[in-house]
């Protein structure tokens, strides 16, 4: 399964990451990240990773009231997959963060495999000026902030979204979170294929060097054989270097102005439909072909989009 004939594009359109000062394009209000979703599908996104936001500044809300006005839409107006977040922010606790799974039913929900430094604050070194009295507290406030993610928290996620159908996005920041997640398939918490996430380049995880790739795909692999999916996102300007790495393994990709703002050097993306359309041009130069929303779901073997509770 770690190979396949067509690649899935993840998009995830908004995060909780970044702050609304660093970007006139990161998408805030429900109908924001709505249309960010449904733009990064029409552009061949088969797969959209959603977090929500406050609308009225910008900072991130896991609440199902903040979900439910742009799930619906994204529903009526697309056949892409939903796939809603479980991380939330590093703020917030894992009751909090697994609510809007459970509510929901989604198709496919995120799953980060450890508890980590998740560092934000080299961003105050690019950024300075914010609109929010927010966002500079939470960028530094991260320096000192253990994004946590224990074997509790992992058992507690899946198994209140045992009944729901869903799949997990599987999170693997470094190489120890795939070990992780052989513990839990070892359980039999977590049913093949895996969708594994490989993600590249935060502060506190593994690194961007080709090598890094290579390793963590090597050791998935090792792990797993072929009840895998393996999918790559870099953090900000890695973005596009590494998926066309991953690209030419054979994997899968994610891309979207949670993960990076930009589009080139010094150039702000405008949409996360853009950044789609940008590596959908990598992989059809390459040879490959994307995987529509019905071929994702096969390949992933989803429950279907008629199942979820939105």
């Amino acid at each position: 399964m770690a190979n396949q004939n067509k690649i899935i594009i993840t998009c995830a359109v908004t995060g909780s990451i970044h702050t609304p000062s660093m970007s006139p394009h990161l998408p805030v209000t429900a109908e924001e990240i709505a249309t960010a979703a449904i733009e990064a599908a029409e552009a061949g996104a088969a797969i959209v990773h959603l977090h929500a936001r406050n609308p009225v500044d910008g900072r991130p809300d896991q609440s199902t009231e903040a979900f439910a006005p742009f799930l619906q839409v994204i529903k009526q107006r697309s056949n892409c997959v939903v796939n809603i977040t479980t991380g939330g922010a590093a703020t917030m606790s894992v009751e909090e963060r697994v609510r809007p799974a459970k509510v929901f039913a989604p198709e496919v929900a995120s799953l980060n495999m450890g508890s980590m430094n998740f560092a934000l604050f080299p961003m105050l070194e690019r950024f300075k000026t914010f609109e929010h009295d927010w966002e500079r507290p939470y960028l530094e406030s991260s320096r000192d902030r253990i994004f946590r993610n224990t074997f509790g928290d992992i058992e507690h996620i899946l198994r209140t979204c045992a009944d729901n159908g869903t799949r997990f996005e599987i999170e693997c920041y470094d190489i120890g979170h795939l070990y992780t997640l052989a513990h839990f398939v070892d359980q039999g918490l977590v049913k093949a294929p895996f969708f594994v996430q490989s993600v590249f380049g935060i502060l506190g995880g593994i690194g961007t060097h080709p090598e890094d790739v290579a390793h963590m795909k090597r050791t998935a692999d090792r792990l797993f054989g072929n009840d895998y999916h393996w999918s790559v996102l870099g953090a900000g300007r890695h973005q596009l270097p590494i998926a066309t790495q991953a690209i030419a393994l054979g994997g899968n990709v994610r891309v979207g102005l949670e993960d990076s703002l930009w589009i080139g050097k010094g150039k702000l993306a405008r949409s996360s439909a853009e950044q789609v359309t940008k590596v959908r041009q990598i992989i059809e130069g390459l040879g490959a072909s994307i995987a529509t929303p019905d071929e994702a779901r096969q390949i992933l073997q989803l429950k279907g989009g008629d199942k979820v509770a939105f």
